[in-house]
């Protein structure tokens, strides 16, 4: 039984998970819950005993000093919470971690028994994948769940998918098992720019997070980050014929395709989240909550401190089969840097590639 002493009670929470690894390509996953823990100032309360689900050789842990004292830092997953103040409070419960290196069952258990003693009514799993779609397109987002009730409710797709899986895939299942509404959330990211960061990608997580829970997120400089990050992206690829060309083919691919970006809900989606942040003022407040300067919070609990450690780049793997992708065609392989296989969900991760078969769960 989990205990969680001194955290108080939440007002209609929803739990939002992201994992580092083969799930996360150019980061942009992770990066969208390190975001909202910034700009709401997250209080860890808990985190996951590392020694149970990871492998050092393959996570390192980091060794620091700190006022002169070295001190380790070991590869984990970490749980926030965040009191968002408003018209229309909800709480929100971070997960932010590494995909595990083994015992994935106990993993998804230990997650699911936090959920349960804190009332969590949703959870919401992001992930990024690779995908053939252009940077200078809108980021295609796609949201599946297990769920056939859920997915009629919300408007999402009903996951098909079979085959290799990770960390994201699992997590939604297990929740599914244990009557726990969840939803997974994948962006697309463009192969050819996979390396982190990519913040157009982790934008595009945050707009569909906010339009699914129904609260305004603070976006910061996200915004003009990822116009800078397209502007970059532009000069390389000018600078390469034959990468713009292939850019171009995407790009024709793509405005000849029915996508839902160009369909009357996406619009209309987009002019109602103008008006929310037109009419809204500024950005919904924290509560009191929070922990200034990244202090221990007062109910820290099996914490062993500092930030993670980046996990190592995934190799190669062979190429999907066509026809699985977000976009207009087959997804590559497992992303350069901390990003994912485009393929271990065609319908989670609209992709179809075999992944990395880290099926050590126990």
């Amino acid at each position: 039984m989990i205990e969680l002493e001194g955290v108080p009670e939440l007002v209609d929470p929803v739990m939002v998970a992201a994992f580092e690894g083969w799930n996360d390509a150019g980061d942009a996953a992770s990066t969208a819950v390190a975001h909202l823990d910034k700009e709401w100032k997250g209080e860890v309360f808990a985190a996951l005993d590392a020694e149970d689900y990871y492998d050092f050789q393959v996570n390192r842990p980091t060794v620091f000093l700190e006022g002169g004292v070295r001190k380790i830092t070991w590869p984990t997953t970490r749980l926030s919470v965040i009191r968002v103040g408003g018209d229309k409070p909800r709480d929100l419960v971070l997960v932010r971690g590494i995909e595990p290196s083994m015992r994935w069952r106990s993993f998804c258990n230990e997650i699911l028994g936090f959920a349960h003693e804190l009332g969590v009514e949703l959870v919401v799993i992001l992930g990024a994948l690779l995908g053939d779609t252009p940077h200078t397109r809108p980021v295609p987002v796609s949201g599946v769940t297990s769920d056939a009730d859920l997915a009629r409710t919300m408007d999402l797709e009903e996951t098909k998918y079979e085959g290799p899986t990770g960390i994201v895939g699992i997590l939604q299942e297990a929740c599914t098992h244990a009557g726990v509404p969840a939803v997974s959330l994948w962006a697309a990211v463009p192969h050819y720019v996979s390396q982190p960061p990519n913040p157009k990608a982790t934008l595009a997580l945050l707009n569909r997070l906010e339009d699914l829970i129904g609260l305004r997120i603070p976006l910061g400089d996200l915004a003009e980050d990822a116009r800078a990050w397209q502007v970059g992206v532009d000069q390389l690829a000018a600078e390469d014929s034959e990468v713009a060309e292939y850019v171009q083919s995407l790009e024709e691919a793509r405005d000849t395709a029915e996508l839902p970006e160009a369909t009357g809900e996406a619009i209309a989606r987009e002019f109602e989240r103008y008006l929310r942040r037109r009419d809204g003022g500024g950005p919904p407040q924290p509560g009191g909550h929070a922990t200034e300067g990244g202090d221990p919070a007062p109910y820290l609990r099996d914490t062993p401190g500092g930030d993670r450690t980046r996990p190592p780049k995934p190799q190669p793997r062979p190429e999907p089969e066509p026809g699985t992708g977000p976009g207009s065609g087959p997804s590559p392989g497992p992303a350069s840097g901390s990003g994912p296989a485009s393929g271990s969900e065609p319908d989670e991760e609209s992709s179809g590639e075999s992944g990395p078969s880290d099926s050590s769960e126990d």
